[in-house]
């Protein structure tokens, strides 16, 4: 192990201790889960919020709070019963380029597995091989199945809207959502819920965006130009060096980074104060060393 792991791992430690409480997951869309006690509840209700997770954040709040007061008390009971009449209390639901009609499909989608399997986490582990090297298998085949299901009962047609909220590998997205529900769903700590028991923490992908992207290129944990999911892939290769049974530990602690500091990367007084600051200070460690980025 490259000797700046141990020092990595103990700044990232101080982060994880300063950031990860419940307290402080408002703003993240995340925050919606915990209105529900059930996991059933919580289960749909993250979905959803990750699907959602993109533009603003007031944005996101706002449109959150609106779809699921449409859906009542019970987001399961919306869903396992969804018909006509639900669809017709979403059709004017819009969150930027996501409308009504969308989740409608999707939602139309999640009926089925829930008529088949209980549960989405039940539909995951379908597909789910614990022999796999990560979780992207499983995820690649959870998105080709649900669209597959949608395209056998409309002619072999997926529309644009209901692929976006469900862009998996195969699609060369990065995965960003997805991920992140699934780091919701399997992750157990004050932040993550822990509910998925079927899926081992350590198979996980840290949901790389633009702003945890640039955090880890400058930690020097990738040296790629670009996003994708083989960037992702590499960013978690690199935190499974300093936490190799849970990678993805650190990803809400990172996120506060640029939410709570505003951090964009650039040195500021309030750098000072930040745990990572001796590795952004010093330019951190040589691209590469934590893992290999290809």
């Amino acid at each position: 192990m490259n000797k700046r792991v141990p020092e990595m791992r103990c700044a990232l430690d101080r982060l994880y201790e300063r950031y990860n409480h419940r307290e402080l997951v408002r703003p993240d869309p995340l925050q919606f889960v915990y209105h529900y006690a059930k996991p059933a509840d919580m289960e749909i209700a993250a979905f959803l919020a990750a699907a959602l997770a993109y533009g603003r954040v007031r944005q996101i709040e706002e449109r959150l709070t609106d779809l699921l007061g449409r859906m009542g008390d019970s987001p399961f009971e919306f869903v396992a019963n969804f018909d006509q009449k639900n669809r017709r209390t979403l059709k004017d639901f819009r969150h930027r380029f996501t409308t009504g009609e969308d989740l409608s499909d999707l939602l139309t989608l999640f009926r089925i597995v829930i008529d088949r399997c209980g549960s989405i986490e039940k539909f995951f582990v379908l597909d789910h091989n614990p022999g796999d090297r990560n979780i992207v298998p499983a995820l690649s085949k959870f998105c080709n199945r649900l669209l597959s299901i949608h395209a056998a009962g409309h002619n072999g047609h997926v529309p644009r809207g209901l692929r976006f909220l469900l862009a998996g590998p195969a699609g060369g997205s990065v995965c960003k959502r997805l991920n992140l529900f699934l780091r919701w769903m399997v992750r157990d700590d004050a932040v993550d819920t822990g509910l998925w028991k079927s899926i081992e923490p350590a198979k996980l992908i840290v949901p790389v965006d633009v702003h945890m992207g640039r955090l880890c290129k400058l930690l020097g944990l990738y040296s790629r130009r670009t996003f994708s999911l083989s960037t992702a892939v590499a960013i978690t290769e690199a935190f499974a060096e300093i936490e190799p049974v849970d990678p993805v530990k650190y990803d809400f602690a990172l996120s506060r980074i640029g939410i709570v500091q505003n951090c964009n990367g650039r040195y500021r007084a309030q750098c000072e104060s930040c745990e990572l600051h001796e590795f952004c200070r010093h330019g951190m460690v040589e691209p590469g060393v934590f893992a290999k980025t290809g």
